[in-house]
């Protein structure tokens, strides 16, 4: 293992991989279609919002209006009921948290209003629902979390605000997140046919939403363009950057990747991440920038795989980015 950290770090949680699940491709299938408990049951809650649309949340009450609120962020085209995400939830809870986990704009099944999407550096509506959270309970202490796309979010959040953030966000953890956006599209846009395979899940998803809002606004979206896009770099050229203000993929990859952010971050940020992770490779990984922030600890296992990170045995799955990730989150509250 690497790990880029402070002298005074604690120690992580011993991660024993699961052998029956050799590389990365292996454990990060197992994880995405056989993950199926724990399923905590949320409140689904619509938030309106200052723009005329709205975020799903699934919300997890704590024992006491004062209990800490983990906040909970997606991957790409995930949802608040994803595995993974209720994985956590569950953990959190069993540690002492209420949740409220995230559907980012167009995720919790029902299209969203406006024109818009979500993308992998869009922060405004984290901001929206933690300040939410902190102006209906002062002093509670908030603390977020978020996977892959939802990862990146979440450390850029961190980083643009700095000390700015609300007294009442204490830390954050993020897992398998792409902290530079154009070194993984060049990965996901590669050759291989597992890649294909990530590739084709994502963009087939992606593509239907986005035909379905070309047909509503057909004077902002090209839907010729849409149905063209084969790789990440042309629909993020067709749609995301036109969609949300950038003047290319590129420009889009440049402005949000995480890494260039983390120089900002002011409260304790945990980031986990494999070498063998097949979406976000370990060119990727922002060791410079941990060794220089002493708020962000950066662990990089040699096998992991991506938002999976299985371990025990086959009839009774663990997953360490789960617990480890609690683990330092109740520490960064229980040290405010």
């Amino acid at each position: 293992m690497i790990r880029a950290v402070p002298p005074s770090g604690a120690a992580p949680a011993p991660y024993l991989p699961a052998r029956w699940l050799p590389g990365g491709h292996a454990m990060t299938v197992f994880a995405n279609v056989a993950r199926l408990l724990p399923r905590p049951r949320g409140r689904r809650e619509r938030w309106e919002l200052p723009d005329g649309d709205f975020l799903d949340v699934d919300r997890y009450p704590g024992a006491t209006p004062d209990t800490p609120v983990l906040v909970v962020c997606h991957g790409l085209e995930g949802s608040a009921r994803a595995p993974y995400v209720r994985g956590l939830v569950a953990v959190g809870r069993r540690r002492g948290f209420g949740a409220v986990a995230m559907n980012f704009r167009s995720c919790s099944g029902t299209p969203n209003r406006l024109p818009r999407f979500y993308h992998s550096g869009e922060t405004g509506d984290l901001d929206h629902v933690v300040r939410r959270l902190a102006a209906e309970q002062p002093g509670r202490a908030l603390v977020l979390a978020g996977f892959s796309l939802g990862g990146n979010v979440v450390a850029k959040y961190l980083g643009e605000h700095g000390d700015a953030l609300p007294a009442e966000v204490r830390g954050a953890a993020v897992v398998s997140a792409p902290f530079d956006l154009a070194a993984c599209a060049r990965v996901i846009d590669g050759p291989g046919f597992m890649v294909w395979v990530y590739r084709e899940r994502f963009l087939r998803r992606l593509r239907r939403k986005a035909l379905e809002k070309a047909r509503r606004y057909p004077a902002v979206l090209d839907a010729e363009r849409i149905c063209a896009a084969r790789t990440f770099a042309e629909y993020d050229g067709a749609l995301t950057a036109p969609l949300h203000g950038f003047a290319s993929a590129e420009d889009y990859w440049t402005r949000c990747s995480a890494a260039r952010f983390l120089a900002g971050v002011r409260r304790p940020l945990l980031a986990i991440a494999s070498l063998d992770d097949p979406i976000v490779p370990g060119a990727a990984l922002p060791v410079a920038a941990a060794r220089e922030n002493p708020c962000v600890t950066l662990e990089v296992w040699p096998v992991g795989g991506h938002v999976a990170f299985v371990g025990g045995p086959p009839l009774w799955p663990s997953y360490y980015a789960d617990r480890r990730a609690v683990e330092f989150l109740a520490a960064a509250v229980g040290s405010a």
